[in-house]
């Protein structure tokens, strides 16, 4: 069975299994378009993926609350077969012509103008940055949610055993304290496969390349620069490099994917963990959310540069049957403050809709992220986040999972910073 064959099975599997959640009668296909179903109502596809802070329950609970309060919309949800392949998945269905009416965000797929529906000024006129993402000035995908990415989550306990009273403010201090934790048999930073490893390597080009050029994608998109070609790329790049061959990050560690990743922080098996701010999430459900910190990778001279983006929402399908149907789903979806409440709970969200603010029942350390993106903003320190970022700021379709397997082939020393930076150039001239 091929890899689209296999994935569609699954979620064919996901769909039948789901599908009560909202029509109560089986679908027949993973696919199958809008149009009107059983009770005069609307039927709308909604393609998901699940992950370990969204799992199927939650996406069953969201859908269930939009339905409720319009009950014209019978909404059938199609899952990826993971978090790792939804980008891929999607594209394969675009290809064959069965993309599901909305779908969660996908740069990948967002670069793929045609097969997405363009957005109104009215229809954005609840979103605080209705622009962000857009692609050749068209919204493809609604601007819903601002994430930073990465913060460095840390555990205060390990630190303190390392003889380490408080989270570095420079680089160099990050790179000491690592060397401390180290020596205390401690490992400085838990790594992991898919994005995982890259987002120290995304952290560094926060504060040394984006501080300083943060239309940096765009000037790569015209030619003015090249990754190999930059000084400054590949002097982050080179620190990346080194931080893994100094074993702060372990190369052995690259293996296990997202879930384990987060499962070894929260088990003590490292001290920092750079992660998105959803991590927030899972941290706060857990025994330890009381012992974990959060600091922004730090700059060299200690100055704030968080990286932040601002998109995350759903898209629709240029050809979904009912396109009213399924734009009036996808903002309902967005705009509900339930909805909303849910998305902070168990993603660590901020929605970036007029008017919102989180539920004070958050955590502490979603509390802590939520202030260090307040501090940043305040002080006018947001840059954007390198491999994350959409539309016409963000790299070419394909290159996100270049750059992250980059990261791999760094940590593990399969590539030096220049072979890897050659191979970045090579891959976005195929993309090109």
């Amino acid at each position: 069975m091929n890899k689209l064959s296999a994935a569609g099975a699954l979620a064919l599997a996901v769909t039948l299994a789901l599908s009560a959640c909202s029509s109560g009668t089986p679908s027949t296909s993973a696919q199958q378009s809008s149009g009107p179903s059983s009770g005069g109502k609307q039927k709308v596809t909604f393609l998901v993926f699940p992950s370990p802070n969204l799992p199927e329950s939650y996406w069953k609970a969201q859908v269930a609350l939009v339905t409720k309060a319009n009950p014209d919309l019978d909404v059938e949800l199609v899952a990826a077969p993971s978090e790792s392949e939804r980008n891929d998945y999607a594209k394969q269905l675009a290809a064959s012509g069965q993309l599901p009416d909305v779908q969660i965000g996908m740069q990948d797929l967002i670069a793929l103008e045609p097969n997405l529906a363009t957005w109104t000024q009215e229809e954005l006129k609840d979103f605080i940055c209705p622009t962000c993402g857009a692609v050749n000035g068209k919204v493809l995908q609604l601007p819903a949610n601002t994430q930073t990415i990465p913060n460095v989550y840390y555990s205060k306990k390990l630190f303190k055993k390392a003889g380490i009273e408080a989270p570095p403010k420079t680089y160099a201090e990050l790179l000491a304290d690592a060397g401390k934790l180290q020596a205390a048999g401690i490992t400085p930073f838990v790594s992991g496969g898919v994005f995982v490893t890259s987002q120290p390597w995304t952290a560094i080009l926060a504060t040394d390349l984006y501080a300083r050029t943060p239309d940096w994608i765009a000037k790569r998109r015209a030619g003015q620069v090249t990754f190999a070609g930059d000084p400054a790329m590949k002097a982050a790049t080179q620190k990346f490099a080194d931080m893994a061959a100094k074993g702060y990050i372990d190369k052995r560690q690259i293996g296990q994917d997202y879930p384990k990743t987060q499962e070894a922080f929260l088990g003590g098996k490292g001290a920092m963990y750079p992660m998105g701010s959803w991590f927030a999430a899972a941290a706060d459900q857990s025994d330890m959310k009381d012992d974990i910190g959060v600091f922004a990778w730090p700059s060299d001279d200690g100055s704030l540069h968080l990286p932040a983006f601002t998109g995350g929402g759903l898209s629709v399908s240029a050809t979904a049957k009912n396109m009213a149907a399924a734009k009036k789903f996808a903002l309902a979806f967005q705009l509900t403050k339930e909805n909303l409440d849910a998305s902070v709970k168990a993603d660590a969200l901020f929605p970036a809709v007029k008017g919102y603010t989180p539920p004070s029942t958050t955590g502490p350390v979603f509390k802590a992220v939520y202030d260090l993106w307040q501090q940043a903003l305040k002080q006018n320190a947001t840059v954007p986040a390198f491999s994350w970022e959409a539309g016409d700021a963000a790299m070419l379709p394909g290159m996100q999972g270049k750059f992250w397997s980059t990261a791999q082939d760094l940590v593990s020393g399969k590539k030096t910073t220049d072979q890897a930076l050659a191979f970045l150039d090579t891959e976005w001239e195929k993309s090109g």
